[in-house]
């Protein structure tokens, strides 16, 4: 279903409140109209009876010329004789004078009567030693005052709806205008252009949205760089033991390598053919690391134990490649709720990552402390370290081994951020900083059990 545009809305909105204005307001204008109408007319009408009245007892004059004025203003005169005869020119006016007590009358009367629907403003007074006189007069409202106000109501609603259309139309281009703009930038974005920019321009809230979407550019254009640089880095890594294998089955199978040489050629296959399967192992844990079926054994973990058993192969390692391995543990057991398997493979990781960067002669430290209820594991190293700057981004996929790449030794760029996915899925917490040993350190952090 095809929704209706920004202005189209804005204009029928605009439209809408011009008309719920104009008929509020037109409704209750008319009846403080008809209000204050019908007040001035009992007002006028009660001054001309009490003129009448004073006339007729002091003057002693004939009700003639009174009726005829009186008459030409739409108001009709009703006496009573000092013989208790009601006379009029006007039956009507007569039978209201008659229905609001004329005939007894004692006092003053203001009063409205309603006789066949018209709606009669009375007013009844005494003038001895002559009787009583009345002044009837048909209100305001019954005489068409009703009509003309509607009219008024009718023509100031058409034009407050086409003033609104008009400011409704003016108003939503405006408004539109930026928004259509920068939907066109989200539009070439998706079909993959990121070089344009929406204007930041307009009302606050539209140029929020245009600034927002530029971020997002921004963003979506450095994610892209780092897979591109990550793409180009797990591609060499590929292709380096591919090449080993695919060189060394060929010398085998054709016969360049014969005797002793044989077995060297297949261990050297088997232990590229390990790396590869190692690498690839990564790539596939790193992309099932936000799947709901990534697997967790979650049980009790001595981290005491586990650390001990670590430290015995690196110890080794760092042995061969002249690193001195320091393990700083307590002796009683600290116990953390984790999947063993995977925190292994966590402080592996780690410690792969320190030992590639650590020189020869300098240290490389597997270390475990307990401080209030929190269980922490650190690798630290006597390497080069990271800049400030980097170690909030340490674990980001493919950032250090596409700022050290050709000026250290560097990994694949899965490596860590492996180990921070595992770690989060875990319930713990990681983080990089300075080394007291020199380089970078490495810190895991789990709640006790």
């Amino acid at each position: 279903m095809k929704r209706a545009s920004i202005a189209v809305r804005i204009t029928a909105l605009g439209l809408a409140v011009a008309g719920v204005v104009a008929v509020v307001g037109g409704l209750v204008s008319a009846r403080l109209v008809a209000q204050t109408a019908r007040e001035v007319t009992r007002q006028t009408l009660s001054d001309q009876a009490d003129v009448v009245a004073g006339q007729l007892a002091d003057s002693k004059l004939g009700l003639r010329r009174v009726v005829e004025v009186l008459g030409g203003q739409g108001v009709a005169v009703v006496q009573v004789r000092p013989n208790g005869n009601v006379v009029s020119s006007d039956a009507t006016a007569e039978r209201a004078a008659r229905k609001a007590g004329i005939a007894e009358l004692t006092g003053p009367v203001h009063t409205t009567i309603e006789i066949n629907g018209r709606v009669l403003l009375v007013e009844l007074r005494q003038a001895d030693p002559r009787g009583a006189i009345g002044l009837v007069r048909e209100t305001e409202a019954a005489k068409g005052v009703g009509r003309t106000l509607i009219r008024n109501i009718v023509v100031a609603l058409g034009l407050g709806l086409l003033v609104a259309a008009v400011a409704g139309l003016v108003l939503a281009r405006l408004l539109s205008r930026p928004l259509r703009r920068t939907a066109a930038v989200a539009t070439s974005m998706s079909h993959g252009r990121r070089d344009l920019r929406a204007p930041v321009d307009g009302p606050r809230e539209v140029a929020e949205v245009a600034a927002s979407v530029n971020e997002l550019a921004d963003a979506l254009h450095r994610s892209e760089a780092r897979q591109r640089d990550f793409l180009l880095s797990v591609s060499h890594e590929l292709r380096t033991p591919l090449t080993a294998v695919k060189g060394f089955a060929e010398s085998l199978a054709d016969g360049v390598v014969t005797g002793d040489a044989v077995a060297a050629a297949g261990r050297t296959i088997d232990q590229e053919a390990n790396r590869l399967d190692r690498l690839v192992a990564d790539l596939l844990d790193l992309a099932r690391l936000g799947a709901d079926d990534f697997r967790l054994d979650v049980v009790a973990v001595d981290l005491t134990a586990l650390v001990a058993e670590t430290a015995t192969v690196w110890s080794a390692r760092c042995a061969t490649a002249g690193v001195r391995f320091a393990l700083e543990a307590p002796t009683e057991p600290v116990v953390v709720h984790a999947d063993p398997r995977r925190l292994r493979q966590v402080l592996d990781g780690l410690a792969e990552n320190a030992l590639r960067v650590t020189p020869s002669g300098r240290p490389m430290v597997l270390a475990l402390t307990r401080t209030a209820g929190v269980a922490v594991l650190q690798v630290r190293d006597g390497g080069p370290g990271l800049a400030p700057e980097e170690y909030p981004v340490a674990f980001a996929r493919g950032v250090l081994n596409a700022r050290y790449s050709g000026s250290r030794p560097v990994g694949t760029g899965i490596g860590l951020a492996l180990v921070h996915g595992l770690v989060s899925r875990m319930g713990g917490a990681i983080e990089a900083g300075p080394a007291p040993e020199g380089g970078a350190a490495f810190t895991v952090r789990f709640r006790t059990a």
